[in-house]
């Protein structure tokens, strides 16, 4: 058991916690919360045992192993694999005491020991479990063999993910682990959080994230740790039952504090009252003055209304999307992309990871020319591009007034101001070089610079990476009343199903429509696994004879396009079976409708508002029958054109 009783700390001059109490149960999946510079992270610094307390205590089993994710990678030519397996501390420390007394003069017992414990510590699969781990964070075979040096900082992260998964622990603390993850990586993380054994404590901006893998929540407010049973969502319920209780409270007791305060001032001159008056006066002072539950200070903006969008708002034609090397030499990523954006459509853009989403909206955006084929802009077009990359496009040394200034010159600064201060940079905060702004604050003055440009067609490609929960909640509502086009790739799932009306799938260098939700995504994608490791064996037991290897070959081929056809048909399947479920009861409900109209006994002149209200509830059935039955033709009908290319 974890437990902190009576715990306070200072950093600095400013009081993180005060007198805080907290018990965590062994196993149990913890999800930390709190608004920016709360303490979440010193917290785990503490439990790390790199801070310790000024007063109370922060007790523990010292025998737990605790595993967490390292911020800082060397650039090492160490293969990605290797640095992997290095997060497993302990079967490295048996594996160097092996190699120091190889070939020496050890007796063979000791040389026996160090192997047997070598094998309990799970040396002969540690590889295959590394392979796994980097599997499911989105690295490929080739890739795994690659040096540590060769990756960006992103992936970089994901290789010290990978280290704190394999290490064996008791504890594992993961500070925003789905930062720097996509969205397959981060529903492969959480399905194997699920399956961890010891003590997980979560820190995350990403409430299903946290929905899917935690049973408890720890909330971090007004310097105390305050648990709530359940996962985020059940959090929220609590925490404005709460509130709603304590505004109710306060209430109450502010109409008490009133009434007395009347009566004082009503009879406390009077020497009859003066008796009663003191002892209210002595009742008002004893009061206990209840400070109500405080939410976190919302966080709220708007898009503008865009002034007119062209429709459509572009055509690509034949494209094929990609690089071009310094040399000329073309490199497509994504290629016959025929597209079409009309205004008001809201997209969510699926795919794995490197299949070339960010590609297909670069060149959308016009950051990247299209390497073959027609790309035509609507006229009046207006573009909001939010990139991956976005923050590392402000300037460090200008402040937000000097960044919105550039955009618009010609307006007065008391506007501009008052503009920047509903996105939270009030008063002198506008001045300020944005340098040592975190990144939730760049992240919010580059929406900012959005918004302010009124666009018809928003592109964002991973808009949530900094921002806390607070701002994603309002970036989601913000897109939800956005009247214009929506373009959008990103791993929050809560924000893909508010804003996103339908979805479109990366996949094998195509543009592709998706129909289904994301849960059927998620069947998708596991779908391709099974495929890519069906591949994978087939490979690895090829005979050198090249006829049995074209043979075998042609298998593969023919298994992975059953295989993918079997992931395209997955959401076309559930799509009919939700139309069949919705059909059974309005036939059902129609036949009894048309039983009832042909009886004589309705048509009686008493009756008239009854036959009235079943006529116009035919009229209404039929009218959803027919939508639905239409809708069925047409995903029979896609169904059975897959059916006829397997």
């Amino acid at each position: 058991m974890i437990r902190l009783q009576e715990l306070s700390l200072m950093r600095g001059t400013k009081p993180l916690f005060e007198s805080a109490d907290l018990a965590l149960n062994p196993g149990e999946k913890i999800g930390l919360i709190g608004s920016n510079g709360s303490g979440k992270s010193t917290l785990f610094a503490m439990l790390r045992d790199e801070l310790h307390p000024d007063q109370g205590s922060l007790d523990f089993p010292r025998s737990w192993r605790i595993a967490h994710v390292a911020q800082e990678t060397p650039a090492l030519d160490r293969p990605a694999v290797e640095y992997a397996i290095d997060g497993d501390i302990m079967l490295r420390k048996l594996e160097m005491q092996l190699a120091a007394i190889a070939g020496g003069d050890a007796d063979g017992q000791h040389i026996g020991e160090l192997h047997a414990q070598l094998a309990d510590a799970g040396i002969y699969t540690v590889r295959s479990r590394a392979e796994q781990l980097l599997t499911g964070l989105g690295f490929t075979q080739q890739q795994m063999d690659l040096p540590v040096s060769s990756f960006s900082g992103g992936w970089r992260m994901r290789l010290n993910l990978a280290q704190a998964l394999i290490c064996p622990s008791d504890l594992l603390l993961l500070d925003e682990p789905t930062n720097h993850l996509d969205l397959d990586a981060i529903l492969w993380l959480e399905d194997w959080l699920k399956r961890y054994r010891g003590t997980l404590i979560v820190i995350s901006h990403d409430r299903d994230f946290l929905d899917g893998v935690t049973n408890a929540i720890v909330h971090i407010d007004e310097r105390k740790l305050r648990r709530y049973s359940g996962n985020y969502s059940a959090f929220e319920r609590q925490r404005a039952a709460q509130l709603e209780l304590a505004h109710a409270m306060l209430e109450k007791q502010q109409r008490k504090r009133a009434h007395l305060q009347s009566f004082i001032d009503r009879f406390k001159a009077k020497a009859s009252k003066a008796k009663q008056a003191q002892s209210r006066i002595k009742a008002l002072s004893r009061m206990e003055a209840l400070a109500p539950l405080r939410a976190a200070a919302e966080f709220s903006f708007e898009f503008r209304e865009p002034d007119r969008a062209p429709n459509p708002l572009l055509v690509l034609d034949k494209v094929d999307a990609g690089y071009r090397s310094k040399s000329g030499e073309k490199n497509c990523i994504v290629s016959g992309i025929e597209f079409s954006l009309t205004s008001g459509q809201r997209i969510g853009l699926l795919g794995a990871n490197g299949a070339g989403k960010s590609t297909l909206i670069k060149t959308i955006a016009g950051d990247l020319a299209p390497l073959h084929g027609v790309a035509r802009l609507g006229k009046g077009l207006i573009i909001g591009y939010f990139a991956q990359q976005q923050l590392d496009m402000l300037r460090p040394d200008d402040s937000p007034l000097m960044h919105l200034s550039r955009l618009a010159p010609d307006v007065r600064e008391q506007e501009l101001r008052d503009f920047l201060g509903s996105f939270n940079f009030p008063g002198e905060r506008v001045k300020q070089p944005i340098a040592p702004f975190s990144g939730g604050e760049k992240a919010r003055l580059a929406l900012a610079l959005i918004v302010w440009q009124r666009p018809n067609l928003l592109l964002l490609d991973e808009p949530t990476n900094h921002l806390d929960l607070e701002t994603r909640e309002a970036l989601t509502e913000a897109l939800a009343q956005f009247e214009g086009t929506v373009l959008l790739v990103s791993h929050d799932r809560h924000l893909l199903r508010a804003t996103a009306d339908e979805f479109m799938i990366v996949s094998d260098g195509k543009l592709l429509p998706f129909e289904g939700d994301l849960d059927d995504y998620k069947e998708w994608l596991f779908q391709m696994r099974l495929s890519a490791n069906l591949h994978k064996s087939d490979t690895a037991s090829l005979s050198t004879d090249n006829t049995l290897i074209d043979r075998r070959e042609q298998r593969r081929q023919e298994a992975q396009q059953r295989q993918r056809v079997s992931g395209l048909k997955k959401p076309i399947e559930a799509r009919l079976r939700k139309l069949e479920e919705q059909m059974t009861p309005l036939s059902a409900r129609l036949a009894t409708l048309e039983k009832t109209l042909a009886d004589s006994a309705i048509y009686e002149a008493e009756r008239k508002n009854d036959l009235r209200q079943l006529l116009e509830e035919q009229v209404s059935c039929k009218k959803t029958l027919e939508q639905l039955e239409a809708e069925w033709l047409e995903q029979q009908d896609r169904l059975e054109k897959l059916l006829a290319s397997e």
